[in-house]
């Protein structure tokens, strides 16, 4: 059995992403738990970039997964750690395992690998390292080495089995029989995978190594890394894959999979980790909305769960507007600005001047909306000039054009009347609904399209009130006009 970390040992956990694309949904949500699990148990939150892939590393790529990190707002503890600037400490312990006994030189060409494997295959056969080069004497091997002659170093795998307790999936077990002899190293002294990982985690004092169950497979090679280097395991858990609502793995054909294009869809990032927390991890309960506190606080193991998760971009699009509708309006306001500026409805002078007002027209227009583009799209009565008029409200509330004119110059004359508060608009509307035998709704729906041009805002005295007398009364003059 894998021996774990001491509990009195702070936990230390890192997220350890490829700089070879943008930060994927996937990947923020294996960064958010190991964050959550660092904050709840006070320990500390590592990030790694393993760019020891040169060809396919890029520092644009490498941005993209900082600014995703530092949006949603999991920032890291101490310094950065760059994979590729360990090559020496990878080659040292890679000879460590050689001297050891626990590793040997290989000298196969590809050529003659793939000759064995193409064998394996006509006898239907899995193949398997035969491990010649692992009964060549001493004297022979030293001998190729000193010549030059081109390899790679092997880890030897055991005949026993390999088994860890999984916090999420308790006990697994690889038949050691089913492990082949690994290479760690390549014939141009770079390490694979399995080593550079085990290195750099021993040496950043990773206790607890959090990450996708896609990783399984190489846990018991790792595993065996660990123990041939003398090195305490981690505590390990492989977190369930994330699948679309079509059952299939997460991927570019379900749309949107890159944090940084859902920022710029108008989330808010509380809502981002909200609904990432929920895809692998449950609170108890029927909880669905929490804070960043709130997660940190209720987050334990026991919540891990092992099935699929499924992303609902809908589910998510609900979770945004549960969090746009409660968040403070010191934080609200400096999402949804920038918008407002890049949408043209008003410069920076504009809102700061009339900032009270400003402020409780976002309170009024959050309530409905979804994301940060739909209060965008609510505000543009309020700002600009001339608004369109949706084909559909014309069509379901204007429908008789004579008669939505009459009703709107009554509604203009009976609103230009009194004062311009809240108890006199209302009284002055039902007053003109009674008067005209009809319903309120027959009054308030054809004015609600004269205000805004839309089927659905807020209730109609609170826009009024947030619109002002000289505005709406140019709005209903604008219908008026149009329906003439």
């Amino acid at each position: 059995m894998m021996t774990v970390s001491s509990a009195a040992t702070t936990p230390r956990l890192r997220f350890a992403p490829s700089p070879t694309g943008y930060l994927h949904v996937g990947g923020a949500r294996t960064a958010l738990f190991n964050w959550l699990y660092a904050k709840h148990f006070g320990g500390v939150f590592l990030l790694r970039i393993e760019d020891t892939d040169k060809a396919r590393s890029t520092d644009e790529s490498e941005r993209a997964i900082f600014n995703g990190l530092e949006w949603l707002g999991l920032n890291w503890d101490e310094e950065v750690v760059h994979q590729g600037a360990n090559l020496e400490r990878h080659q040292r312990d890679a000879q460590a395992l050689l001297d050891a006994g626990a590793a040997y030189r290989c000298f196969c060409t590809a050529a003659e690998l793939d000759e064995r494997r193409k064998e394996a295959d006509s006898r239907k056969e899995a193949f398997k390292y035969d491990r010649r080069c692992d009964r060549l004497s001493a004297d022979e091997v030293e001998r190729r080495v000193a010549a030059g002659e081109p390899h790679v170093i092997r880890m030897r795998a055991p005949d026993t089995d390999v088994e860890w307790n999984d916090l999420v999936h308790d006990r697994i077990a690889f038949p050691g029989k089913d492990i082949d002899d690994f290479v760690i190293l390549r014939s141009d002294g770079t390490p694979i995978y399995n080593l550079a990982v085990v290195s750099d985690d021993i040496a950043m004092r990773v206790t607890v190594v959090m990450r996708g169950d896609d990783h399984i497979s190489n846990t018991p090679k790792q595993i065996l890394i660990y123990r041939a280097l003398g090195a305490e395991l981690p505590t390990f858990a492989h977190l369930p894959m994330i699948h679309g609502l079509d059952g299939k793995k997460l991927s570019k054909r379900h749309g949107a999979t890159a944090v940084g294009d859902y920022q710029h869809l108008g989330l808010i990032p509380g809502a981002m980790l909200n609904f990432l927390a929920l895809l692998g991890w449950s609170p108890g309960g029927d909880r669905e909305v929490m804070t960043m506190e709130e997660m940190i606080e209720l987050f334990s193991v026991d919540g891990l769960q092992r099935k699929a998760a499924i992303f609902d971009p809908k589910k998510l699009e609900w979770m945004n507007g549960q969090h746009l509708s409660v968040i403070s309006l010191e934080e609200l306001e400096p999402r949804v600005t920038p918008a407002i500026i890049a949408a043209g409805l008003a410069d920076v002078k504009t809102l700061e001047d009339r900032r009270e007002w400003y402020r409780s027209l976002l309170d009024l227009l959050r309530v409905r909306a979804r994301t940060i583009d739909d209060i965008v799209r609510q505000a543009i009565p309020y700002f600009a000039d001339q608004i369109e008029y949706d084909a559909d409200a014309v069509a379901k509330y204007w429908k008789d054009p004579s008669e939505a004119r009459s009703i709107l110059s009554a509604t203009k004359d009976a609103l230009a009347a009194g004062p311009w508060d809240s108890i006199s608009l209302e009284s002055a509307l039902r007053t003109l609904a009674d008067t005209r035998g009809v319903a309120a709704g027959k009054i308030f729906q054809p004015l609600r399209v004269a205000l805004t041009g839309l089927t659905v805002s807020p209730g109609i005295f609170e826009m009024l009130m947030i619109m002002g007398r000289d505005l709406a009364l140019h709005r209903l003059d604008t219908a008026i006009a149009k329906l003439a």
